[in-house]
């Protein structure tokens, strides 16, 4: 029988350690690259084409959404399965609507990260107990669809809005995705517009409602 192919996406060296170590014990899976960030991870998934990649969301550069969005554009056969430490619904909403496998939390790796490998190696969806709940709380409380400014940006926007809240300049965001420095202003003009936005500091300031980054504490 053929293993289950993984790679494993996190910017912590002993995370991923850890998970490579846990997974060794067995026989059904192989972990066959690790990523530090989201430009890795989408460097790596086109490279290697694994069956199922962790996904960690909180990266530096691209994280782990705007991997994801890329990813699946490129591979759509790759499995994603979110490994966080975030129970956000928006967090939890954002990744299912970029069409990832699962999401399970990090305090609960073990026997139940192992499942979920098997699970969405398989085609199947896994999620999280309490994650599970919190979408379907958020489906039964939607009585009146709201639209959400967020989700008319592009896949691209996204990526640059979060590089922007990140303090990027637009020939950094340019080097990060492989773009031309005018198309890194015309994404960014662009997103101003559709969010209505008119500054810097208000658009940090949606990105943090929106939970697309978070102060550190």
């Amino acid at each position: 029988m053929s293993k289950i192919r993984v790679v494993i996406v996190d910017d912590h060296s002993l995370v991923r350690e850890g998970i490579g170590a846990l997974l060794k014990f067995h026989d059904d899976v192989e972990v066959i690259g690790e990523a530090a960030d989201g430009r890795e991870a989408i460097e790596i998934a086109s490279r290697l084409n694994p069956d199922v990649m962790l996904m960690d969301i909180a990266m530096p550069g691209l994280g782990g959404l705007e991997a994801t969005i890329e990813i699946k554009k490129r591979n759509p056969d790759i499995r994603i399965l979110v490994l966080s430490q975030y129970d956000d619904r928006e967090y939890v909403s954002r990744f299912l609507k970029a069409n990832v496998s699962g999401y399970i939390l990090k305090r609960a790796v073990g026997g139940e990260l192992i499942t979920a490998i098997r699970a969405v190696a398989k085609g199947e969806c896994y999620l999280h107990s309490s994650i599970a709940a919190k979408v379907i709380d958020g489906y039964i409380g939607k009585a009146v669809e709201v639209a959400d400014p967020y989700e008319s940006l592009t896949d691209r926007e996204k990526q640059v809005l979060k590089l922007i809240a990140e303090g990027n300049t637009h020939k950094e965001m340019a080097t990060i995705l492989g773009i031309s420095v005018k198309t890194a202003i015309a994404h960014h003009t662009n997103i101003c517009d559709k969010l209505s936005i008119r500054s810097k500091a208000e658009l940090i300031k949606f990105a943090i409602q929106k939970g697309i980054i978070r102060l550190e504490t």
